[in-house]
């Protein structure tokens, strides 16, 4: 089954380049030309990807992304025609997956595009139960509605929160490295403090073993993190 992208442009060339673009390498194409006919169409459920505009009349790509992060899960690669690192750090920080400056090379776009969804797609074995539910105890996670809860009562968190915690659930009784939490949670090329996993497992806990009194992660010393059967 052909990918659907989504791309959510207003301006009319641009879009209709990428659209050309991705017809010929196989992808489906569905279009918006502001952001709250985009909004509409993400939440639809029919595309697989968005790449989305970041100035954009109605609802700006920023304010399109941070209603979308509410409920769903749906890679996002934004777009913007200005180079400022605020702005990159606002769209990532927001829930995107990738972020790239007009004007670009489709080539780039192309294969960031299939990077974010090997990454989303790939690594991790679903065999066998439903890929879009992982728990653990009284955790429960909603991959797809982008929900979790502990003992029914629902926990809000952060976009990397929620990132850090999937991988560790899909991975149960297994210990993961901070170098691949780091790599999976806030992509290959992140360049901040190396300490970052450390810091969003300190919220979790504050979120989930404060609150609740439990033990959810598990700290293997001089190793990672990870989460087993047991718990909960």
């Amino acid at each position: 089954m052909a990918v659907t992208v989504l791309i959510v442009e207003d301006e009319e060339k641009i879009g209709r380049f990428l659209e050309l673009e991705l017809v010929h390498e196989g992808y489906e194409v569905m279009k918006a030309v502001n952001g709250r006919e985009g909004l509409e169409k993400a939440q639809g459920g029919k595309a697989d990807l968005v790449v989305l505009d970041v100035m954009l009349p109605e609802l700006n790509g920023f304010e399109v992304l941070r209603r979308l992060r509410k409920n769903s899960d749906i890679p996002v690669i934004m777009l913007t025609a200005r180079d400022e690192v605020m702005d990159k750090v606002a769209g990532l920080d927001g829930g995107a997956d990738d972020y790239m400056t007009k004007p670009f090379a489709i080539e780039e776009l192309l294969a960031r595009i299939r990077l974010v969804l090997k990454k989303r797609g790939g690594g991790v074995s679903t065999a066998g139960r439903d890929k879009n539910r992982l728990s653990v105890g009284k955790l429960c996670m909603d991959v797809q509605r982008y929900e979790v809860s502990y003992d029914g009562k629902q926990v809000e968190l952060t976009h990397r929160e929620f990132e850090l915690l999937k991988v560790l659930l899909e991975n149960k009784n297994i210990v993961i490295s901070r170098d691949t939490l780091l790599e999976k949670v806030c992509g290959y090329d992140y360049m901040g403090e190396t300490n970052i996993i450390d810091v969003y497992v300190r919220y979790l806990r504050s979120k989930l073993d404060d609150v609740y009194q439990v033990k959810i992660i598990q700290t293997v010393r001089g190793v990672g993190y990870c989460i087993k059967d047991e718990n909960g």
